[in-house]
């Protein structure tokens, strides 16, 4: 046997798939939904990305891994729009929760004017500040 100091998007892709497929069998049949990737777009009118919401829904809930809004357009409710989408999506298809991570110099005041609540924080990560873990529970 050999460890390898090495990261590809194919041995990580392996090792995610086999991850998801031990916890799938590890769960009863009413408990199972399809592992699927989000996402919506922010675009101007002449198709430029101007923000956007990305996230992964599996087991009736959502992770958000990524808000973002141009600068430019910030403080215009983009934000809250974006997250409003995935949360009107995440109800559609019975979601009974949203999580997400954040940093103190990013947005967690945004996430709680939204309605989400800090279940957890790691103080001082990365030094001198703290990561934020927020849920909204749905049902």
């Amino acid at each position: 046997m050999e460890i390898i100091n090495q990261w590809t998007k194919e041995t990580s892709d392996f090792i995610k798939k086999k991850v998801i497929d031990y916890n799938m069998e590890q769960l009863p049949d009413h408990l199972k939904t399809p592992n699927e990737n989000i996402g919506f777009t922010l675009k101007d009118d002449i198709g430029n990305i101007k923000g956007g919401i990305t996230g992964n829904m599996f087991w009736n809930h959502i992770l958000i891994d990524f808000l973002w809004v141009d600068e430019s357009y910030r403080k215009e409710g983009y934000g809250s729009i974006l997250l409003n989408k995935l949360e009107k999506y995440a109800q559609e298809n019975d979601c009974r929760l949203i999580y997400l991570d954040t940093f103190s110099f990013q947005a967690p005041a945004f996430y709680q004017k939204n309605g989400y609540e800090i279940f957890g924080v790691i103080e001082d990560h990365p030094k001198g500040f703290d990561q934020y873990f927020l849920q909204k529970r749905l049902m």
